[in-house]
């Protein structure tokens, strides 16, 4: 009977790597369709937020509609539909604008942020990327 030869095994990644893929899954969140919906409901309500609301729910709408562009570019739409492309650049554009520091400026910036939001969850809703859109 002849001997079993098992090459020893080695890790897919550097000890360095793992750290990084640790602190990133560390710092991860679950997509949540609720707190999306609510700060979108927010944001396009008939009366605008509070001024001093204004920031805090485009920080929050800025973090949803980044995660909804990972989410787009993840499962490949962008490749296969020029819908979910667009949606996805403009989503990338609007990230980009400065606000001034006039709040109505920010309230039109908080509404484009709520609007791109809405546009790209409805989509990756309908095509079957996410579960969760109540």
């Amino acid at each position: 009977m002849t001997a079993l030869v098992i090459p020893s095994w080695t890790p897919p990644l550097e000890s360095s790597e793992l750290a990084g893929v640790l602190a990133r899954l560390q710092q991860w969140t679950p997509f949540d369709g609720d707190a999306v919906l609510e700060d979108v409901g927010v944001a396009l309500d008939d009366v605008a937020p509070r001024e001093e609301e204004v920031e805090a729910c485009a920080a929050r709408l800025d973090g949803h509609l980044a995660k909804l562009v990972d989410i787009a570019v993840a499962s490949g739409a962008g490749q296969e539909d020029a819908d979910a492309d667009l949606l996805v650049r403009r989503a990338q554009d609007v990230r980009k604008v400065q606000v001034s520091d006039s709040c109505w400026s920010a309230v039109a910036h908080l509404r484009r942020l709520a609007w791109s939001v809405n546009e790209l969850l409805d989509y990756l809703a309908a095509t079957g990327c996410i579960r969760e859109a109540a």
